[in-house]
């Protein structure tokens, strides 16, 4: 009676293996009593075996790709705009830049942590999401962060572009070429999936590595980087709204919760992983970005006036550690490029589905490789210098952050059927409105200064 029973509803291991949702058995199912029948020999222990097996590989894919939605939000929150805008600012600002900083650590913090949720417990993209809630802003959100998401894409490339330069010597164009036809390589090939996860893990392991080493060298002040972080002696909105706009603006805001989607993370029941994961990835980020500054304020407190107008991070690391930190930077800058180029032209996207319910993950895949090739080709023809061009990218999307944040805490105070019930917790929804209001002055405040940066 048990093995015919075990015979005719036990899982097959192959679609076990194949269909995750399979693994998923129902109380009292078949599946369910074969797990419990393992202590008898025969045809149902190795079937449920199996099944063990194919759940245990399926929660290891699942943490990968947890990992993978982790470190693909810091390395494009850390990619080469930020790292230009940061070395940028540091030299104009000097300490007190610091509070830039850590105004840009919080907001993030906010944006992040309200935004993971709300689309992970909704199942759906962003702009689905906000058509369901606002009728046609998903369009106008998808619009925008696509724009934004090119502009920020021909910056990465530039930023790329000018890491071989420092490595290699070599021209940024052709730098950036060759960084670009890379990225491509990845999404075309047929692991991408995998290769997404595990370059993303080694760009940013590799980043903070060879960051800490040059902050330690470059020996800041730190006690006036301290005092300056709460307490700064000047404010400068444009430097806050761009660096805010290089961390979480445009793409970066959704890139991590789209990922967490395409894993199979969605719905209310894997908020608490969600939410750790962003925590997590907030704080990698928010480490790597103080580190950064440090090292760039060890050099300008030292006396070294940088070059604006040229790559003025690089010439930050190579005072500090010489020939070996020019080197340092280039593979620094070149990580955090090619990264977020992936994550750029992933995210970017990831919005066009709104427009076609046809984009497959294979159209989708074509789309990337075109998205790429664009910004690589705009990159290609514009006469702006690629540290300029990475700075304006950031305040760009400063400027978009707003609009998405203004429609997704709406949804979060007031559209909780679109959350699977779920509601998001209330003091977070309070810091979600602050930040919203902030962001939008900001980007008033900052709008001209930030389109300046254009004719530099």
């Amino acid at each position: 009676m048990n093995e015919r029973s075990s015979s005719k509803k036990d899982p097959d291991p192959k679609a076990a293996q194949q269909d995750p949702d399979f693994l998923a058995p129902r109380r009292g199912s078949a599946t369910e009593k074969a797990d419990e029948s393992v202590k008898v020999p025969g045809p149902a222990t190795v079937q449920a075996g199996a099944v063990q097996a194919g759940a245990a590989g399926f929660a290891k894919s699942r943490r990968a790709s947890l990992i993978g939605a982790i470190f693909m939000m810091a390395t494009s929150a850390i990619g080469p705009g930020f790292i230009t805008q940061t070395a940028t600012f540091t030299a104009t600002l000097g300490a007190a830049f610091a509070f830039g900083i850590l105004a840009s650590i919080i907001i993030d913090f906010i944006v992040q942590a309200n935004i993971w949720q709300i689309i992970t417990a909704s199942g759906k993209r962003a702009a689905e999401l906000a058509n369901s809630a606002i009728p046609f802003s998903g369009y106008v959100l998808a619009v925008l962060v696509i724009m934004g998401g090119l502009v920020f894409n021909i910056g990465n490339i530039a930023g790329a572009g000018l890491g071989l330069n420092a490595l290699l010597g070599l021209d940024p164009k052709i730098g950036g070429a060759i960084s670009a036809i890379l990225a491509i390589g990845i999404f075309v090939s047929r692991k991408a999936g995998l290769l997404l996860d595990r370059a993303m893990i080694i760009f940013g392991l590799l980043m903070i590595t060879l960051t800490v080493v040059v902050a330690i060298i470059a020996n800041p002040p730190v006690g006036d980087a301290l005092r300056q972080t709460v307490w700064p002696d000047t404010i400068n909105f444009a430097a806050i709204t761009t660096i805010v706009g290089g961390t979480v603006g445009g793409y970066i805001t959704y890139a991590g919760a789209h990922k967490l989607l395409d894993s199979g993370t969605a719905g209310p029941e894997h908020l608490k992983q969600v939410t750790t994961s962003a925590f997590t990835g907030i704080a990698i980020t928010g480490l790597m970005r103080y580190v950064l500054f440090l090292a760039f304020l060890g050099v300008t407190a030292s006396g070294v006036l940088l070059d604006l107008s040229a790559n003025p991070a690089a010439q930050a690391f190579e005072a500090a550690a010489g020939e070996w930190g020019m080197r340092a930077f280039g593979i620094v800058l070149w990580a955090a490029g090619i990264s977020s180029v992936i994550g750029a032209a992933f995210t970017s996207v990831s919005f066009m589905t709104v427009f076609s319910a046809k984009l497959d993950q294979r159209r989708r895949g074509w789309a990337t490789v075109v998205f790429i090739v664009v910004g690589l080709a705009a990159y290609l023809i514009m006469g702006t210098t690629p540290a300029a061009l990475l700075v304006f990218a950031g305040g760009f999307n400063g400027l978009i952050l707003p609009i998405g944040l203004t429609v997704f805490m709406y949804i979060a105070w007031f559209r909780r059927d679109l959350l699977g019930g779920h509601r998001i917790q209330w003091w977070l929804r309070i810091l979600g409105i602050l930040v919203t209001v902030l962001t939008w002055y900001m980007g008033v405040v900052s709008f001209s200064s930030i389109f300046a940066f254009l004719s530099a």
